[in-house]
């Protein structure tokens, strides 16, 4: 509790900051942009295809490498791309995710550095 020189507590502004210092931790954004695509499968997803990226149509571009997508009952592949990258952010690709007894899709996302 702090005291100012009239005598009051300020007891809001401290219980404020603690708030603002909790939200900013980088615990409080792990798990932010987790989001998953379809349904839990029982079906393992192939190896990753090696894929020809080719030249990147503007300087400084990312290639996003594609991945395995649950499709009526099977994968399929979903070709990667060249995108523009975001200043401040990397790109977190796809990726398939054992839970339990089957698989699920993670949805890739712009992540910040």
């Amino acid at each position: 509790m702090i005291k100012t020189s009239s005598g009051s507590l300020l007891r809001g502004g401290c219980a404020a900051l603690a708030l603002v210092a909790g939200l900013a931790s980088p615990m409080a954004f792990a798990h932010r942009h987790v989001h998953y695509i379809g349904e839990t499968v029982i079906v393992e997803p192939p190896p990753p295809r090696v894929e020809a990226m080719g030249d990147p149509p503007h300087h400084g571009y990312i290639f996003v490498n594609g991945y395995w997508k649950w499709v009526d009952g099977h994968h399929v592949w979903v070709p990667g791309h060249w995108t523009a990258p975001r200043r401040g952010y990397y790109w977190q690709p796809h990726i398939w995710v054992h839970e339990g007894h089957g698989w699920r899709l993670r949805e890739g996302y712009w992540a910040r550095r």
